[in-house]
């Protein structure tokens, strides 16, 4: 009877929390003045829509415009961006992960003070806080914003578009980390501790492997939503399948465009999938 009535409780608190999500959310609509009649296109709008989307089923298979002989034909240009896509990305989340791990570690409630005594729990307390001060800091901004900070800063840099989307991804990394550290069962933890194990020890050698396969897919995860941000990149004028939509698309090559979105979509479903495959020989 008691089971019953804590799930009854806590089921009549979720049912709270949506009511409340919702409500919030209905204000927000009133409050924004959101109108859902503006969603309906002109006739122009409707025409652009029309031709926009009628090459989705006729993608184009050379370029629509006049292009110098020898130009790498479409195919292959798409292909060409997509490597660059995912350089960029692999790139990004390299560093990432190196940040990821690092950050998690010293943002890890267990790990820096549940554990310490004395003066070490002082100090770790100093560095838990620094550690979370810093990843708020580092995922709070875009990494499109960073971007643009870093155009303006050093121009078109490889350089500065990898670590653009590095730092708000390190920042998201280390916080999901260090919470799947704090969240891992600690029986095997305190017993090493008992026998004087360090905490990077604890942390290399039996939390963090307890945690792997939830720190693998949200990794994952997190190299798909780079993959996109790494696209959009190219909007800024980096040479990803983005540069190359944002230009058929302003030349109205519609059919260019649909054969950019289509490899795009390929590239994330193919990382979707080729997780799913690492994931299941792990587990």
């Amino acid at each position: 009877m008691a089971g019953l009535a804590e799930a009854t409780a806590s089921s009549g608190k979720r049912r709270w929390i949506l009511i409340a999500i919702a409500a919030s959310g209905i204000w927000a609509s009133i409050s924004l003045n959101l109108d859902p009649a503006l969603l309906v296109p002109g006739e122009g709008g409707l025409a652009v829509l029309s031709e926009f989307f009628s090459y989705a089923l006729s993608p184009a298979t050379t370029y629509q415009s006049i292009v110098p002989e020898g130009t790498t034909p479409l195919a292959a240009q798409a292909l060409l961006a997509a490597w660059r896509t995912v350089q960029f990305a692999a790139a990004a989340m390299g560093l990432s992960l190196i940040g990821g791990v690092t950050l998690g570690f010293l943002s890890s409630y267990s790990l820096m003070i549940e554990t310490r005594r004395g003066i070490t729990r002082v100090i770790g307390g100093t560095v838990y806080a620094v550690a979370r001060l810093t990843i708020t800091l580092m995922r709070s901004i875009h990494e499109l914003l960073w971007a643009v900070l870093f155009l303006a800063a050093f121009g078109i840099s490889q350089l500065g578009a990898v670590i653009a989307l590095a730092l708000p991804c390190a920042g998201i990394l280390a916080k999901i980390f260090s919470e799947l550290i704090d969240e891992t069962p600690r029986h095997a933890a305190h017993s090493a501790e008992a026998a004087g194990a360090s905490p990077i020890q604890i942390y290399c050698f039996i939390l963090a492997p307890q945690a792997l396969p939830n720190i693998l897919a949200y990794s994952f995860y997190r190299f798909e939503c780079a993959l996109r941000s790494s696209a959009v990149l190219g909007f800024f004028g980096y040479p990803t399948l983005g540069f190359y939509i944002a230009a058929s698309f302003e030349n109205l090559y519609y059919g260019e465009v649909w054969v950019y979105l289509y490899t795009l979509f390929l590239l994330v479903a193919a990382v979707d999938l080729w997780s799913s495959a690492i994931r299941k020989r792990l587990a």
